[in-house]
């Protein structure tokens, strides 16, 4: 007799069940497996439902059970047909994840690599299209020996729990919800406006299973053009958890009232440390003091302190509090706001190292020879009260105009030989510019321009950059868990696709020597004309792997630096915290237990932290992309709206990317990225060379590549999407390009129209504008 996978209460006694006896149920259940369905075969009831949850939660941290609130099924399992969601595009190739899976879970889900057939459909069939993120696609998934495979059966409709948009109203009189999301072109019809008006910022839902019942509107957010809407449509986009549960909220103010041992603390309060930081920064998690060291074995070296906010003596392992800095993996920064990563009482006032209050820290202390070499270094947890928070450009002038005090003027002493050992190591130098937005006090826009780049920034650099690797051999000493941060070399492929784009601008990789950041920093170097420098710059850039946390070590290729981690921000990054308690844990740095017995009694790294380590990382890796991604989004959309009232205006641009469709330019001076479309080049036809990428008129030869410097006149620009788009103005006083480009007047037959103040019903929806990366997080 076939055996019955299937339990029922009267097989078990009651009581809670092991973890193996979960497992064999899960194992065996012929319908999927959910707490419901477990509780009812072991005859959970009452509190014990309670226990069971718990249980789950540990299974899945331990890497035993994956899967979402209505099923569980083991680690690792994905069913051989199933609906996957395409969450990245990786050199050309989808990665996938199942559709069923929750963003706030704790443990990320398995990446699935989809595998496109490019070859024509069958008769009668229709090929697919090209999967891009956010698609669905039921697909056959299979298992190799480095991971999943799906092969796309059937692409679906969008499921959406919730849409942003802006209401408008057509002629008829009838709603529709037009897209924020510039790779969304199609509006959709509103069923309910649930009293929302033309024109406004709406939260909405799907009325119906089918797509012809449109949406019902939910929330109205008020004016999509006011400011701070821009990064609320990120928060949006990209599901970024951003409200704290009150229990959550509770456990912090707990937490925050735990006091300061001095009896396990090494007082440093005597010390005069000091905080650099963004003049309008939120939190403090990093100060630094050095002073010329008395040893005379080390004469002409100096003894140096890196303060870091003791993040880890407030969120322990296993609290809700710990739970939701995982799921959230890092602040996110907008120009009007923070999504912190911990709630407001710790990340701005108990965790941050304000200026003149007594605060924990975990201090690195450092030995640095004359050459600029860390020689020794030991951790400690520290009181420190902060002398003083200072603003970058403040400290950059009192060291210029000679008014520093001492010790501000000894940090600068202490950075002349680390940056000496920086150059000797000659780390991958792309000196690329980042915007940056500044608001008035009414949140409007005052000023888009370039971050400017002082010794200040480069001092805290070196100091932080020294104490991660410190903290990466410091645990490395003890054998100790190590969440990495790595940046590993670019792959073959990629450096074979530079090869190739330099030999067009007559320049030469040689490929046959060990690839190292200064094989980049002399292509570099080499350049004289600054415009074709800083189209090297951004292709060397693009040449990069993303870096990534991780428990095993690969090096940092960027910062040419065998093992680095970090440990100077974990108010603001879950992989800092982590790094922290594992320090606590290696050299016996453990607090008294609290009295308040709510609280978790260890603040080092748990059995739960070490045994879901690389799940962790690879989750927090992904909370950082996401991040990076919304806070590009956000900037774009403040470009544009900055833009908008200069439509019509003529800019000096640089090429940035060639495509078959048209060209991405850039405003020089504070970015500004958009389409020009082929369509308003001309109207002679013009192929692609993807090789060359580069442009090439099929009658007049003309040629547009990167680096081109244009003036462009800007078309397009809305906020609401960050699209921008551009066209060739008159002929007169027009920059030209290189090979004797627009050699006739432009028709601008094809070019795009104008559009009303959003744009959307008339559907004229360009590809996304900013397709460059605008830095890596070291």
């Amino acid at each position: 007799m076939a055996r019955n996978p299937k339990r029922t209460p009267s097989a078990h006694k009651p009581g809670l069940p092991s973890k193996e006896q979960v497992m064999d149920f899960i194992r065996n259940s012929g319908t999927p497996a959910g707490k419901r369905e477990i509780a009812r075969a072991f005859g959970l009831q009452g509190q014990e439902k309670i226990a069971l949850k718990a249980l789950l939660r540990d299974m899945a941290d331990e890497g035993l059970i994956d899967g979402n609130r209505t099923a569980f099924h083991q680690m690792g399992g994905v069913p051989k047909v199933t609906v996957l969601r395409v969450i990245d595009i990786e050199e050309g190739e989808p990665i996938a994840i199942p559709d069923s899976w929750q963003p706030d879970d704790a443990v990320p889900p398995p990446k699935v690599r989809l595998i496109e057939s490019r070859g024509k459909a069958k008769a009668g069939q229709r090929a697919m299209p090209a999967l891009r993120r956010g698609d669905r696609v039921l697909a056959r998934t299979e298992e190799t020996g480095t991971g999943y495979i799906g092969h796309p059966m059937k692409k679906l409709p969008l499921s959406h729990e919730s849409l942003m948009g802006v209401i408008e109203i057509d002629g008829s009189g009838k709603g529709w919800l037009a897209p924020v999301d510039k790779s969304v072109r199609s509006s959709l019809p509103v069923a309910d406006l649930g009293g929302a008006e033309k024109g406004q910022l709406v939260i909405a839902e799907p009325a119906g299973k089918s797509p012809r019942s449109g949406v019902k509107v939910l929330e109205v957010l008020g004016d999509p053009l006011a400011p701070k809407s821009y990064s609320l449509i990120a928060i949006h986009k990209h599901n970024i958890p951003h409200v704290f549960s009150q229990d959550v909220l509770d456990e912090a103010e707990r937490a925050a009232r735990l006091p300061l041992s001095e009896d396990r603390r090494e007082d440093l309060r005597g010390l005069p440390i000091v905080a650099i930081d963004p003049a309008d920064a939120r939190d403090h998690d990093d100060a630094i003091w050095a002073a010329p060291d008395d040893d005379p074995q080390n004469a002409g070296g100096w003894k140096a302190v890196v303060a870091i906010a003791d993040v880890s003596f407030y969120v322990r392992p296993g609290s809700e509090l710990d739970r939701e800095a995982r799921k959230r993996g890092n602040s996110v920064y907008f120009p009007d706001r923070v999504v912190p990563m911990l709630p407001h009482v710790l990340s701005a006032d108990v965790c941050s190292l304000g200026e003149g209050e007594a605060r924990a820290a975990m201090a690195c202390h450092m030995t640095i020879d004359r050459e600029g070499r860390v020689r020794d270094w030991r951790f400690t947890r520290a009181i420190v009260q902060i002398a003083e928070v200072i603003a970058y450009e403040d400290a950059q002038a009192r060291i210029e105009d000679g008014t520093a005090a001492e010790h501000l003027a000894h940090l600068w002493g202490c950075w002349k030989l680390l940056h000496a050992a920086r150059e000797a190591r000659d780390p991958l130098d792309l000196d690329l510019p980042e915007r940056r937005v500044v608001l008035d006090e009414k949140g409007r826009i005052a000023e888009v321009a370039v971050r400017e780049r002082l010794d200040a920034h480069r001092v805290v650099e070196e100091f932080m950059i020294a104490a991660n690797v410190a903290a990466a051999k410091a645990l490395e000493a003890k054998a100790a868990p190590v969440v990495y941060r790595v940046h590993e070399p670019p792959s073959r492929e990629k450096l074979v696709a530079l090869k190739d784009y330099l030999a067009t601008m007559d320049r030469k990789l040689a490929l046959g020597q060990v690839v190292t950041p200064s094989l980049f920093n002399r292509l570099i170097k080499d350049v004289a004309d600054e415009a074709e420098k800083a189209l090297i710059m951004e292709q060397v850039l693009r040449s990069q792997t993303q870096a990534y946390y991780g428990p095993r070590n690969a090096g940092h290729f960027g910062l040419a630096l065998g093992s680095y981690a970090h440990f100077t921000s974990p108010i603001r990054r879950y992989s800092d915290l982590l790094v922290h308690r594992a320090l606590v844990e290696a050299y016996g740095l453990e607090q008294p237990r609290p009295k308040d017995h709510s609280i978790p009694a260890h603040s080092g790294l748990s059995d739960r932290d070490r045994a879901s380590l690389e799940r962790v990382s690879e989750a927090i890796s992904q909370t950082e992309r996401r991040a990076m991604e919304a806070e590009r989004d956000t900037i774009d959309r403040y470009v544009a709206a900055w833009l908008a009232g200069k439509v019509g205006e003529t800019f000096d641009t640089r090429v940035t990317g060639v495509q078959k469709f048209g060209l991405f330019a850039t405003i020089l001076g504070f970015g500004g990225d958009g389409l020009v479309p082929v369509s308003v080049l001309g109207d002679e036809r013009f192929h692609y060379d993807e090789r060359a990428q580069v442009l090439r008129g099929e009658q007049t030869g003309t040629e547009y590549r990167s680096g081109d410097r244009l003036k462009l006149r800007l078309a397009e620009a809305n906020p609401l999407t960050g699209a921008l788009k551009f066209e060739p103005p008159e002929f007169e006083g027009r920059i030209e390009p290189r090979g004797s480009r627009f050699q006739g007047k432009p028709k601008n037959k094809g070019g795009p129209k104008r559009q009303d103040k959003t744009g959307f019903l008339q559907g004229k929806r360009g590809r996304p504008g900013n397709i460059r990366h605008q830095g890596k997080r070291k």
